[in-house]
């Protein structure tokens, strides 16, 4: 009788959890993924991306114009529907002098690791790139022989290796690539799908930035909180965060919110 007394009061109380918990599931992760689906479906994304623009989008001086060493990272929506939750993120570099700019890409059709496939800020299949790091000068070239080392002992660099969910994929490339720079400050965006796969195989680690902690599912699901990263949660590939570095929310499919990153 006195466990039965004890446990009814509880009863509504759990209901009342259970409600705000799915509530605030549908806020964060149901409700902004289905508005990116209608922006997306209201776009010119669904139209033919095999014949779709993959021109330069102008976001890098030419070469030889800037004799400075350069490193980016560019990310743009991924192609067709995948667009809707997903970036594919990419590295560009340029030594001090050099001429040109090589650009590298984790793909999933021929050798996985692209080198100069498309143009260094081109258009991915039709969607205009973003910059999310830029550095020049003497910080960049530090950390190009370290970046193109990472490059060639990168593990999953076989045909086959490549999965586009959890991972590796694209943006695993990107984030596991930088993490020899953690100096550069990197944070790929929450839409880029695959980034918190471990790469090394530990379910817990330091972030990326080398900032905070990641306790990691596999890639299905899990926990950051660092200084560059802030705090975000995974659930199967769709994250939700918010910043504190440049105060921020991060939202799923529809990414991130607030104070422009330098």
């Amino acid at each position: 009788m006195t466990d039965i007394a004890v446990s009814r009061p509880l009863r509504p109380r759990l209901s009342r959890v259970g409600r705000r918990v799915s509530l605030a599931f549908l806020i964060v992760f149901v409700a902004p993924i289905a508005v990116a689906a209608g922006l997306y479906f209201q776009s010119d994304a669904t139209r033919d991306w095999r014949n779709a623009d993959r021109s330069s989008a102008g976001l890098l001086p030419p070469a030889a114009v800037n004799r400075q060493a350069v490193v980016r990272v560019f990310a743009a929506r991924t192609v067709r529907w995948r667009g809707i939750f997903a970036t594919h993120c990419w590295i560009v570099v340029k030594e001090e002098g050099a001429s040109a700019y090589q650009r590298y890409d984790y793909t999933a059709w021929g050798d996985p690791i692209r080198v100069n496939g498309f143009p260094p800020d081109g258009r991915w299949f039709g969607r205009a790139p973003e910059v999310v790091l830029a550095v020049d000068g003497a910080q960049a070239a530090a950390a190009i022989p370290r970046i193109k080392a990472a490059i060639a002992e990168y593990r999953y660099r076989t045909v086959g290796d490549y999965q586009a969910w959890p991972g590796p994929n694209s943006n695993t490339f990107v984030a596991n690539v930088m993490t020899v720079a953690p100096e550069l400050g990197l944070k790929l965006p929450t839409t880029a799908i695959g980034k918190d796969y471990p790469y090394d195989g530990r379910w817990l680690a330091v972030t990326p930035s080398g900032t905070g902690l990641r306790l990691n599912l596999g890639g299905y699901g899990g926990f950051s909180v660092g200084w560059v990263e802030g705090i975000e949660v995974n659930l199967f590939g769709a994250v939700a965060g918010v910043e504190f570095r440049r105060p921020a929310i991060n939202l799923p499919g529809l990414g991130r919110f607030g104070i422009k990153e330098d």
